[in-house]
């Protein structure tokens, strides 16, 4: 597989610092990169052009889904954005549309870090914050489980071959009855319930569900409180332990969920004393719980504390684990960093260049840029996820480097479609250099992104280039993906 080869320039990689990276042939893919690449004048504007070897472009382990590439996520946004000039020069229709770059190797060592921080808690991905089809098949082949909310999730998941439906639990405490049904039918036992109504739902559609009670914890401090909808408050748990009884029904755990996106990783010291709570009043209800699922809320800046709150508590109050199985349902965790956006800019709204709006240094956006992905697509995360993105220039005039002397104003980032609420970024400091034809890149895009995405306005959405890494972690990920792929066929 061979790495990218360009042609020589002289130009230097602009706003990336190299230091950054975790694994030194990193720096060396996109020193390559961008040492090697020619930027070009046109008649029409500055295009940029190279030589391209693509990496690894015919890997052929999963045939129906995309290529998979080598290289480090900052060459191939740069490759993607020389190819898109060049099929625009040739009159390409939507040849400069907005993409991502998926990092797998990033998805590796998140998982290398939970299983090096939470050994004890088997990690069921929740597939509602990216059902990407790369990053399922290689969380599967670590050995995670998958969380799932609906019908839809546990078909596609099960769809994938391979992966035995005892690896699924249907954390959804209120499901529709052919839900519960067809979970049935394909072998999914565990569920998750809060409520009287859904345990009579259960005895009719599902009797021999293994069910898992979701309790109420304080999730006042994340992103996403969770709470408003689901949890049983522990007074309630005595009397939906007893319906359960007079059921005939098996319940073999407790779950809880301290909010998606939580910033104060303390509260899992309440959460889990709520949840020993919780399986003391199923003792004296004459269940025999053996599955604590400790939800999710995993950020990735605060995990290793997280970590070490939530296993101290459950050292504490679960001392003796000898039968109890401890799962987790991550999901940003996983995938938030693996993804960037890069968006090309499509329109720009500014005075002219003598203006005093231009020139008065008040503060208030000056330049509206409009960009080709916006909150109707992979944005939506600003809406229903409280995100803030920050766009950073990926190419600017025809070059991917931007000098530090370059002028910057104070700007405003719009998405594609005709509604006045599609605001990128309402304040943000950008170089006043930048032009329709430019290129804006945004990070830690895998979480709550593409997967609620829509075609409002008929704008598509933004297809995903895939990239197994560099060097050793490349070719374990690789080795994974394709020790899966093997499996997967052979079950199926």
């Amino acid at each position: 597989m061979s790495q990218v080869e360009v042609l020589r320039a002289t130009f230097s990689p602009m706003g990336y610092d190299i230091s950054r990276t975790e694994d030194p042939s990193f720096a060396h893919d996109l020193k390559t990169m961008t040492t090697n690449a020619l930027i070009s004048p046109s008649p029409s504007s500055l295009c940029i052009t190279a030589e391209v070897t693509e990496c690894s472009n015919h890997d052929d382990l999963f045939p129906s889904l995309p290529s998979l590439h080598i290289g480090h996520p900052e060459v191939h946004l740069r490759n993607r954005i020389m190819n898109a000039t060049q099929l625009a020069n040739d009159g390409e229709p939507d040849a400069e549309r907005a993409f991502f770059v998926a990092d797998l190797s990033q998805v590796y060592r998140q998982h290398q870090r939970w299983v090096s921080c939470l050994p004890e808690i088997t990690p069921y991905y929740a597939v509602k914050c990216n059902p990407d089809p790369y990053v399922l098949r290689l969380l599967a082949a670590l050995g995670a489980g998958f969380d799932c909310a609906s019908n839809g999730e546990i078909s596609q998941v099960l769809s994938i071959g391979g992966i035995d439906p005892s690896r699924i639990i249907f954390a959804n405490p209120c499901k529709a009855n052919s839900f519960i049904r067809n979970a049935g039918k394909m072998g999914v036992d565990a569920m998750t319930f809060d409520n009287i109504d859904e345990l009579y739902k259960v005895a009719r559609t599902h009797p021999g569900a293994k069910l898992v009670i979701r309790i109420l914890t304080d999730d006042s401090r994340s992103l996403c409180q969770l709470g408003l909808k689901y949890g049983a408050p522990l007074v309630t748990v005595p009397a939906l332990l007893a319906k359960a009884k007079e059921l005939d029904l098996d319940i073999i755990g407790v779950s809880f969920h301290v909010g998606s996106g939580c910033y104060d990783p303390s509260i899992y010291s309440d959460a889990i004393l709520r949840a020993r709570s919780a399986f003391d009043l199923g003792k004296e209800a004459g269940f025999s719980f053996n599955l604590l699922d400790v939800g999710g809320g995993f950020e990735d800046d605060s995990f290793e504390q997280a970590a070490s709150v939530l296993m101290s508590a459950i050292e504490t109050h679960f001392p003796d684990r000898r039968n109890l199985k401890v799962i987790a349902e991550p999901g940003r965790f996983y995938v938030s960093r693996a993804f960037s956006l890069a968006a090309n800019i499509i329109a720009r709204r500014a005075p002219p260049s003598d203006s005093p709006e231009m020139t008065a240094g008040t503060g208030q956006p000056s330049v509206m840029y409009y960009i080709n992905d916006g909150v109707y697509g992979a944005f939506n995360c600003i809406l229903f996820d409280h995100q803030v993105v920050h766009p950073y220039v990926l190419s600017m005039n025809g070059s991917f480097h931007v000098p530090s002397s370059e002028p910057v104003s104070t700007s405003s980032v719009w998405g594609p479609t005709c509604d006045s609420i599609d605001c990128v970024c309402p304040k943000t400091e950008l170089p006043m250099g930048l032009r329709v034809g430019d290129w804006l890149g945004f990070d830690n895009m895998g979480a709550y992104t593409i997967c609620a995405a829509t075609q409002f306005n008929g704008f598509e959405l933004s297809k995903v280039v895939y990239t197994l890494g560099t060097g050793a972690v490349a070719a374990e990920v690789r080795t994974q993906l394709a020790a899966f792929a093997t499996k997967a066929h052979t079950r199926l």
